[in-house]
């Protein structure tokens, strides 16, 4: 082996390192490779052009944790999908899903529910029933530790307090909804409960002072003229389904006002917390509701049901089931969607619902109902649409959320 001799150490020496060109304090104010370039040959001989310093590179795992850095809010789902579909693609594809689910969901509960109403028409009963499977789901998952699927933690009474104002709202609004659903078809329904919108601008004008720009409030009149036509030509229309679906859009609407005012000091509980401490709140509400009004009935009322369909106590189960998940999951996407997105998503839903059931059920639907409906439709989206630039609750609602936009099941 050659020997080193002091020419070649004093050229080796002169070549400082990586780390060494980077720190030298006689040369940090410029990039390493110049200011060795700027020295004079030593003996005569020069240095040879520094290229910079080639960091290491890393051994390729498949995913690239760099990109999935660059994505916020990276959860153990999007890192699962990441590795199939890449990290930037991951969130758009779990928040796909969960509309898909969301969508799926709710014309399984709105299909379903109606079905029940047609042979066991007990509204308080099947209501109560929906918040008591519900209830059972979070206190499973509680007790087995999955504590962010459900309560979450305990609340003070202070706290309480916040929640039980707008839980109480939800809770008389879906029994209001249900009230309709068992009156009407679920097409007059969905288009009466377009008119939640113009409810949220009245009521969040009288209650919080918020005024609402010309252009927003504008938009509320096809809303208005929609419903109009579609209720006056509805064949299944009756002023009990009507007057339920806007006893549901007013009490909405003071959930989703109330909401943005109470929700203000609970900081540490998510969505699905809230939502569950609401799922209790409606219990304490809608089991007494349905014992008052239809506990003389109910007895008889379930015998004539498992007559005509022994599978009665599993289709109230499921359905039950089918109102917790479609909410949560329009819960989740809440959370990952900004609001008007959200309120598109909304209006699309209607559309879905109203189209599955017409053919599901075999309403028919009057020229008139059809041009109101789609004409209260398109209102509810240009509200959205027009909202976008204004600082005004613009999203159609579903269900509380502790940071997020509110808004109604339906």
């Amino acid at each position: 082996m050659m020997q080193t001799t002091g020419l070649t150490r004093g050229i080796a020496l002169a070549r400082p390192s990586c780390a060494t060109r980077r720190t030298h304090p006689l040369t940090a104010h410029r990039p390493a490779h110049k200011a060795l370039l700027g020295r004079p040959a030593l003996l005569g001989v020069g240095l040879p052009s520094s290229k910079p310093c080639r960091q290491p590179q890393r051994r390729q795992t498949g995913v690239d944790v760099q990109a999935f850095a660059a994505v916020e809010n990276v959860g153990p789902l999007e890192r699962a999908l990441g590795k199939i579909v890449g990290p930037t693609k991951a969130p758009t594809v779990v928040t796909a899903s969960f509309i898909g689910l969301w969508y799926a969901l709710n014309v399984g509960f709105n299909l379903q529910n109606k079905t029940i109403f047609n042979y066991f028409p007990f509204p308080w009963t099947v209501s109560a029933v929906h918040v008591v499977v519900g209830l059972a789901y979070c206190t499973i998952a509680y007790v087995l530790g999955a504590k962010k699927a459900s309560f979450g933690r305990k609340i003070t009474g202070g706290e309480f307090k916040q929640i039980v104002g707008p839980a109480s709202m939800h809770a008389i609004g879906h029994v209001a909804a249900n009230l309709s659903f068992a009156a009407v078809a679920i097409s007059l329904t969905h288009t009466v409960k377009t008119l939640e919108p113009a409810f949220n601008v009245i009521l969040s004008r009288l209650i919080t002072g918020t005024h609402t720009p010309l252009p927003v409030a504008a938009t509320l009149v096809p809303i208005m003229v929609g419903v109009a036509m579609a209720s006056a030509s509805e064949l299944s229309f009756n002023w009990m389904g009507f007057i339920s679906a806007m006893i549901s859009n007013l009490t909405f609407g003071f959930r989703a006002v109330w909401s943005k005012k109470a929700m203000q000091g609970i900081k540490d509980l998510d969505s699905t917390a809230i939502y569950a401490w609401t799922t209790l709140i409606s219990v304490l509400i809608c089991v007494p509701g349905a014992l008052w009004f239809e506990g003389h009935a109910l007895r008889a009322g379930i015998d004539a049901a498992l007559q005509k369909n022994p599978n009665f106590y599993w289709q109230l189960l499921s359905v039950g089931l089918l109102y917790h998940l479609y909410n949560q999951f329009a819960f989740n996407t809440l959370s990952r969607v900004s609001p008007v997105s959200h309120g598109v998503c909304n209006v699309v839903k209607r559309v879905v619902i109203i189209g599955t059931s017409v053919v599901f059920f075999g309403n028919k639907l009057t020229l008139q109902t059809k041009v109101g409906t789609a004409i209260a439709l398109l209102g509810t989206y240009l509200y959205t649409e027009v909202g976008k630039s204004r600082s005004t609750p613009t999203t159609p609602p579903e269900p509380i959320t502790g940071t997020a936009p509110s808004g109604a099941p339906a």
